[in-house]
């Protein structure tokens, strides 16, 4: 069949002929050059390609490698990562993210370790009621006299409450008991 002509079957006009050896030659070529592409690698000494190494070294990330060494999504390696390094585009669409450009991004994001203060103060308000008038309080407690008795002789003397109040309560008497016998227990 290679040269010969042959005509469409529902064909009366000549072009419609083709030409099967065409399609031939074209198929043998593309087929010897593959052949010689591969001869070519067969024949090369593998001593000029490999070299023995120890450690082998990376080069480049793909997007998905390069967010899961981040620990973050995708996506959000797309909108927060990819438009601030220069990345490598192959020829078929892949983005490559070169190690180098990822290495520079996280130093020049790195952060000190913040180290902890140590709390002095107990968290909260601070007191602002003089150590006398704690002592007075507490006393009167010990003696006997209710929450109610020792709110209302505050009120009576005109003593501001440790946020500058100027009414006392029962119960802003017995948060401070509770409060200063904490603070007594942590001075001991």
């Amino acid at each position: 069949m290679a040269g010969e002509t042959q005509m469409h079957h529902d064909a009366n006009k000549p072009q419609y002929c083709c030409t099967l050896y065409v399609m031939a030659k074209q198929r043998q070529r593309r087929k010897s050059e593959k052949a010689q592409r591969h001869t070519t690698r067969l024949s090369r000494a593998p001593e000029q390609d490999v070299q023995l190494t120890e450690r082998v070294m990376r080069l480049a990330y793909t997007r998905k490698q390069a967010a899961k060494a981040l620990g973050v999504s995708l996506a959000t390696l797309d909108r927060r990562v990819v438009p601030a390094i220069a990345t490598v585009q192959t020829e078929w669409g892949a983005r490559l993210i070169p190690v180098a450009e990822l290495e520079r991004y996280l130093t020049e994001r790195r952060q000190e370790a913040r180290t902890r203060r140590a709390r002095v103060v107990r968290p909260g308000r601070r007191p602002g009621l003089a150590p006398d008038l704690i002592v007075r309080i507490r006393a009167e407690h010990a003696e006997g006299a209710s929450l109610g008795e020792i709110a209302r002789r505050l009120n009576t003397d005109c003593i501001p409450t440790s946020q500058g109040g100027r009414q006392w309560w029962p119960s802003s008497v017995r948060a401070l008991l509770i409060r200063s016998e904490g603070v007594s227990r942590s001075r001991d």
